[in-house]
C-alpha cells in the first residue's frame, strides 16, 4: 500500500505524464502478406528494396529493468524506532524503494525483476509485467522489514555477484542496484583490490550494454557525517563481529577524510563508466529515486 500512496503522490506532483506510448523491442523482419494490416511495414527497407516487410517484435514491454539489491548484514544498519517514517535502516529503505519502482514500471508495462544478495544470491527472479509477478516481488521485499531478517550475520560478494548477473541478464537491460558498497575488503584491509574489483564488474554491465543506476543507499548523519555524541561508544561490525571501544570525537576528522575519498572514487569510476551514481539518504524521500529512473528511461526511450 505504500509503494502505491508514494507513486500515485509523486505522479499527481509531475508537471507533465511521465507515461509514454505503447513500444516494443524489434526482433527481425518477415515478408509481408498481402491483406494483413500495413502498420508494422518497415517502409525505409521498402525504399532500399521495393519489397514489403514487417517488423516483428521479442516482446511487448517497454524495457527490461532488474533491480539488484545488497542484502548482507551492514545494510541494516542503523535501527530506528521513528514510528513516523517506515524506513528504520538502510535495507528497509531500500526495499520501500524497490517497490515503489515496481509499481511505477508496472503502470508503464515496464518489464521488471529481483535479485537480492550478499555472500551469494538468495532470490533470483526473471524480469516480467504482470500484477502476480509484482506481488511475489513484494513478498520477497517484505521479508527484507522484518527484525529476523539480520539475525544472521552475512558478508558481502558484491563484485563477484554483480560479474555472475551480467551475464544472467538480458542484454541491454536497466539495471538498478542499491546498496552501501561496504565490502569485506574495508574490514579485512585489502581495500584497493576490492576496489577493483567492484570497479571491474560494474564495467561487465556496461560491456554487456546495460544502463546501470547505482544508488549508494547510507545513512548520512552517522555514516558520513560520523555524528555522535561526545562519549565513549563500542562499535561492533555487524558483518565481522568485530568489536572497538572508542570515543568518535577522536577519529571524526580523519574518519570523514576516508569515506568522503572512497565516495569521490566511486563518483568518478562511475562517470568513467557512465554510470549513474545517486546519493540515496535513508533520512530523506523516495522521489529521487523515481526521479532518476524516470531520466534514465526517457533516455532510452
Amino acid at each position: 500500500m505504500l509503494a502505491k500512496q508514494v507513486v500515485e503522490g509523486f505522479i499527481t506532483g509531475l508537471h507533465r505524464s511521465p507515461f509514454h506510448g505503447f513500444s516494443v523491442e524489434f526482433a527481425e523482419h518477415r515478408q509481408y502478406n498481402t491483406g494483413e494490416s500495413t502498420r508494422h511495414i518497415d517502409w525505409k527497407l521498402y525504399a532500399r528494396t521495393e519489397k514489403l516487410f514487417v517488423k516483428r517484435y521479442e516482446e511487448e514491454t517497454n524495457l527490461r529493468c532488474h533491480i539488484i539489491m545488497d542484502t548482507s548484514t551492514s545494510m541494516f544498519f542503523p535501527v530506528k524506532e521513528d514510528k513516523v517514517s517506515p524506513a528504520k535502516n538502510k535495507a528497509t529503505f531500500s526495499a520501500f524503494s524497490a517497490a515503489a519502482l515496481t509499481e511505477l514500471m508496472r503502470k508503464q508495462r515496464d518489464a521488471f525483476g529481483l535479485t537480492t544478495v550478499d555472500e551469494e544470491i538468495r532470490f533470483h527472479s526473471p524480469d516480467k509485467s504482470s500484477v502476480l509477478h509484482q506481488r511475489h516481488l513484494f513478498t520477497e521485499l517484505e521479508k527484507l522489514t522484518h527484525e529476523k531478517a539480520y539475525t544472521q550475520k552475512r558478508n558481502t560478494s558484491l563484485s563477484k555477484l554483480i560479474h555472475q548477473l551480467a551475464d544472467m541478464l538480458h542484454r541491454r537491460s536497466l539495471v538498478v542496484i542499491f546498496s552501501d558498497m561496504f565490502t569485506n575488503a574495508l574490514n579485512s584491509g585489502d581495500i584497493e583490490v576490492e576496489k577493483e574489483a567492484l570497479f571491474s564488474s560494474l564495467q561487465h554491465l556496461k560491456h554487456n550494454r546495460h544502463e546501470v543506476i547505482l544508488f549508494h543507499v547510507h545513512d548520512s548523519k552517522l555514516e558520513h557525517d560520523f555524528d555522535f555524541d561526545n562519549r565513549p561508544y563500542r562499535f561492533i561490525d555487524l558483518e565481522s563481529g568485530s568489536e572497538i571501544k572508542l570515543n568518535p570525537i577522536q577519529i571524526k576528522d580523519q574518519y570523514k577524510a576516508a569515506i568522503s575519498k572512497y565516495i569521490a572514487q566511486l563518483k568518478l569510476k562511475a562517470a568513467q563508466f557512465k554510470i549513474d551514481f545517486m546519493e540515496a539518504d535513508i533520512n530523506e524521500g523516495f522521489e529521487q529515486i523515481l526521479w532518476n529512473y524516470l531520466v534514465k528511461r526517457s533516455k532510452l526511450y
